[in-house]
């Protein structure tokens, strides 16, 4: 089965198409502009792809404050445009979304269910709320969220935090990272994996239609996820814990946005690690690169 994978120069789109092989058409902003309806029908149609995966988005979370229209088109009206190709084809849509439709109100410890209400704070966390919707809208739909891609070393494109904070870290003699934030960052090849299995590439028939949390395992905060990332590389870099305040950014970010993986589990999928088994095989894989 040929299977369209849009944003296919982004991590999740890149790790995608690199274990789906010959069966990805890879299509990104480049190539297949999505805020554009009538293009995406006729160039999808012609396509033809026996699914099509998502991973197309706007996630400049503090731009989307005051690029609203922008960040909208990208991630509301294209979903939309693509539900309802997937709508004329008769085919699967994945559609990639985030633990940012929720606000973080919940107890610490309680991860949240996929049928708990959502409560998004700030435009691109709403907007990809209401991606969600417009995937919703074709019957044949998966929605998958996850938090805080990190890619395979390999992927000299990528940009993300794990990279952003060992880059500085080199450079600096500390460096300061939210402490109070609560989520759980997850490896790239280990969430494309599981979309796979999600769709049915990798098992013999897809999962039931509907939304699935797909991360690591356990919790951190971007603090802790630095240190064990630092202790991992062998840097000595001093790490300074702050608050969400102190940092200051211009979109509200979520104060606990855990995701309960339990109903994909339950599918038999390959399995989720911890986010620590994670970060260790990422740090091994850049150590196996480096000699």
């Amino acid at each position: 089965m040929k299977i369209l994978v849009t944003g296919a120069n982004g991590k999740l789109g890149g790790e995608l198409c690199r274990q789906l092989k010959s069966d990805a058409i890879a299509r990104d902003v480049d190539t297949l502009d999505l805020t554009h309806g009538a293009t995406v029908t006729r160039e999808i149609l012609e396509l033809h792809p026996g699914a099509v995966i998502n991973c197309a988005a706007y996630t400049q979370v503090d731009l989307a404050e005051s690029e609203v229209g922008k960040c909208r088109a990208v991630n509301v009206q294209a979903v939309g445009h693509l539900a309802a190709v997937c709508r004329a084809l008769d085919c699967p849509l994945v559609q990639i979304s985030t633990d940012y439709v929720f606000g973080g109100r919940q107890m610490r410890g309680n991860p949240y269910r996929e049928d708990e209400r959502p409560s998004p704070q700030g435009i691109y966390a709403q907007s990809k709320y209401d991606g969600e919707s417009a995937a919703g809208e074709h019957a044949k739909h998966l929605i998958v969220r996850t938090c805080g891609l990190y890619a395979r070393p390999s992927d000299e494109k990528a940009r993300n935090f794990l990279k952003t904070v060992l880059r500085f870290g080199r450079s600096q003699p500390e460096l300061k990272i939210v402490a109070d934030q609560h989520c759980t960052p997850s490896y790239v090849p280990h969430v494309a994996r599981a979309v796979l299995a999600l769709l049915g590439v990798t098992r013999p028939e897809p999962a039931p239609w509907g939304i699935y949390h797909v991360t690591n395992r356990g919790e951190t905060t971007w603090y802790e996820f630095a240190v064990e990332a630092f202790r991992l590389a062998g840097m000595e870099t001093s790490l300074a814990p702050i608050s969400t305040a102190e940092y200051g950014a211009a979109a509200p970010r979520p104060a606990y946005s855990v995701l309960d993986t339990t109903a994909y589990h339950r599918l038999g999928g390959p399995p989720m690690p911890d986010w620590k088994q994670a970060l260790k095989e990422y740090f091994d894989e850049l150590t196996a690169i480096e000699n």
